[in-house]
């Protein structure tokens, strides 16, 4: 099991970016997948972007060419920078990590205003 912690969330406007970060209690080199998923209120949880130990990543096609994942072993940490943001993107935003078994940080709230 590994703990996760988000951070970075916040209101930003519509256009501007966000940079969250996820930080996991122990070595994610041995962490095949990590990623961001998220969910507004009333929806589903839903996938954001995924990014694998061997350099993969995957995104949602809501997302692409706005958002970029990235993750810094070194630190244990993985990024999700999120630019031209819109009022669609608010949502609270959960890391995950899978390793023998999923888990799941507390989220962080974002929130777009027009």
């Amino acid at each position: 099991q590994v703990q996760l912690v988000e951070s970075g969330g916040g209101l930003v406007q519509a256009g501007g970016s966000l940079r969250l970060s996820c930080t996991a209690s122990r070595s994610i080199l041995s962490i095949n997948t990590m990623g961001w998923y998220r969910q507004a209120p009333g929806k589903q949880r839903e996938l954001v972007a995924t990014t694998t130990s061997g350099g993969s990543t995957n995104y949602a096609d809501s997302v692409k060419g706005r958002f970029t994942i990235s993750r810094d072993n070194a630190k244990n940490t993985v990024y999700l920078q999120m630019n031209s943001l819109k009022p669609e993107d608010t949502a609270r935003y959960y890391c995950t990590a899978v390793l023998y078994a999923q888990s799941w940080g507390q989220g962080t709230q974002v929130t777009v205003s027009s």
